[in-house]
């Protein structure tokens, strides 16, 4: 077998090993959820408009993450083409309250939950006659704790019917079954109390935390709020006193941030070039775009890490979960990478910059060699050494 250093170019597509996850966009009705989604992934895909469920089935988007690293790479490296890493965003039908027994589309919603990895509940900010709210007045706390009121009921159905399959197992002393149970119980009596399952801290043994993700609870995914404001209340989001109240709510009941947007200002300068939109932000006092500070908040979420690559043709970021190995790097690359794995020959982005070349990197002992445990960390640059 011979031992080559293979960058991405070499990779055939047809080989790739991606898996990409996915954040749920939920809320009430008439908040904006579809019209948040038409602005992160820069689409028209799903319908906006003015009544409830006009979204029925999820839309789905893949949504490339903003990265201004790939430029400085790609200018050290010399290449022209620049591949941003991506993970996938899903626009879920609306929610009423009743949704845990049925009401309006609440058992098609729910199991759409199922289906994804973090949360993005987006909360309206704003007060519009044009625009129907469900409820009758815009109130974003009171719409906070009907979701979320929703899917600890969900919850509390799933613990309690997992309780009856396993009750046989415990009453003869299955040692696993008992250890299920008593986490059921803690678990349902936090859910009891009106708390999100995420929020419950318990001292938990690997074999636990498994057991734990193996319930499918909606509140113990990641959840993120997006405070939908109007395009005037953007500059002064900061004082803005329902954003004031979404935030501290959000971070003292869920343990969450929460992250400003105007979703129809972001959905109608779509289609204007990333420096037109820019220009048109800044002329209204706004440093960044809510949709950017919300793709990168939500990779954040999802646990998701980013590292590089680079061939003579482009530098490209990819994806992989917080914690994972050179070796698991590989495989997302390219399954072969993964499965004839010796080494992996790594720099960290900022010190190939300031170094200026990949030669003078290298001269100055910044690159390392790693082996197949090696954690890699957000920002590596890596080339990886295999048996083909």
């Amino acid at each position: 077998m011979d031992s080559a250093i293979f960058s991405l170019s070499c990779a055939p597509l047809y080989g790739y090993n991606i898996t990409m996850l996915k954040a749920g966009i939920i809320g009430l009705p008439n908040v904006g959820k579809s019209t948040l989604f038409n602005a992160v992934t820069r689409s028209h895909k799903a319908a906006a408009e003015n009544y409830p469920f006009c979204t029925i089935e999820p839309n789905l988007g893949v949504v490339s993450v903003p990265d201004l690293r790939l430029a400085e790479l790609a200018r050290v490296v010399k290449v022209g083409a620049q591949i941003p890493t991506a993970f996938e965003f899903v626009d879920i039908a609306g929610l009423v309250k009743g949704a845990s027994k049925g009401e309006g589309l609440g058992n098609k919603f729910l199991s759409h939950i199922r289906e994804v990895d973090a949360l993005i509940q987006v909360v309206r900010c704003f007060e519009d006659p044009d625009i129907v709210h469900v409820a009758g007045e815009t109130d974003p706390v009171r719409d906070i704790g009907i979701v979320a009121t929703e899917l600890v009921l969900a919850d509390l159905e799933t613990v309690k019917k997992r309780l009856e399959k396993i009750s046989r197992d415990v009453k003869r002393g299955d040692k696993h079954a008992l250890l299920e149970a008593h986490l059921l119980e803690k678990i349902g009596a936090h859910l009891n109390e009106g708390k999100p399952a995420n929020t419950l801290v318990l001292p938990l043994s690997p074999e636990e935390r498994l057991m734990i993700r193996g319930f499918f609870l909606l509140t113990d995914k990641p959840i993120i709020f997006v405070a939908n404001v109007k395009e005037g209340d953007l500059a002064a989001a900061d004082t803005h006193p329902q954003v004031v109240k979404v935030r501290e709510y959000a971070l003292a009941h869920h343990g969450c941030g929460t992250v400003v947007v105007s979703a129809q200002l972001e959905s109608d300068v779509g289609d204007l070039s990333p420096e037109e939109s820019q220009g048109y932000l800044k002329e209204l006092g706004v440093g960044e775009s809510g949709t950017v500070a919300l793709i990168r908040s939500t990779y954040d979420l999802l646990g998701l890490r980013t590292f590089f690559t680079f061939n003579d043709k482009e530098v490209r970021a990819w994806t992989i979960r917080a914690g994972e190995t050179a070796v698991k790097a590989a495989g997302v690359i390219h399954t072969d990478f993964e499965r004839g794995f010796i080494k992996a020959e790594t720099v960290n982005w900022e010190v190939l910059v300031k170094e200026g070349s990949v030669g003078h990197a290298r001269e100055s002992g910044h690159y390392r060699i790693e082996g197949r445990d090696y954690v890699v960390r957000d920002g590596d640059v890596l080339l990886f050494r295999f048996n083909v």
